[in-house]
């Protein structure tokens, strides 16, 4: 029996906003990438018959977690102000990749708000919830 061996390293795992690369993720879980529409759910009727429908929502729920000290911080906050200011011209293309399978998200996102702020004795992280519409392939590793 032939055994296959897969790895995950996730400095190969790329966020792109634009034109800036993400830096500076914070520990643990830095990305997660959330569809908002059901795929496919059904229901049944009195007499057993099962009827499916299919959702064509093509939104995302995006989380990003950055250290506290990550430039991306900056950068988040900035194209938050610039969405808002601009009445909504602000969307940016997106991307996120991991270069070492096949897991991809590529849209059009913007910044659903500002991450909060949280001061403590050590370094502590800010999350960010993004809003985009897009495609998405959950793969796996090579």
């Amino acid at each position: 029996m032939a055994y296959e061996l897969k790895s995950y390293d996730s400095k190969q795992v790329k966020c792109v906003l634009g034109a800036h690369t993400v830096t500076g993720p914070a520990d643990d879980t830095f990305i997660s990438i959330e569809p908002q529409g059901d795929g496919v759910s059904s229901s049944v009727g009195v007499y057993g018959d099962v009827s499916r429908s299919i959702s064509h929502d093509p939104r995302h729920i995006i989380k990003i977690t950055l250290q506290q000290t990550s430039r991306s911080n900056d950068v988040l906050s900035s194209l938050c102000d610039v969405d808002r200011l601009s009445g909504g011209a602000g969307a940016f293309p997106i991307l996120i990749t991991d270069l070492r399978g096949s897991t991809l998200f590529t849209g059009t996102a913007w910044v659903q708000k500002k991450a909060n702020a949280t001061f403590a004795k050590g370094i502590g992280s800010r999350e960010w919830t993004l809003e985009a519409v897009g495609g998405f392939t959950n793969g796996g590793n090579d």
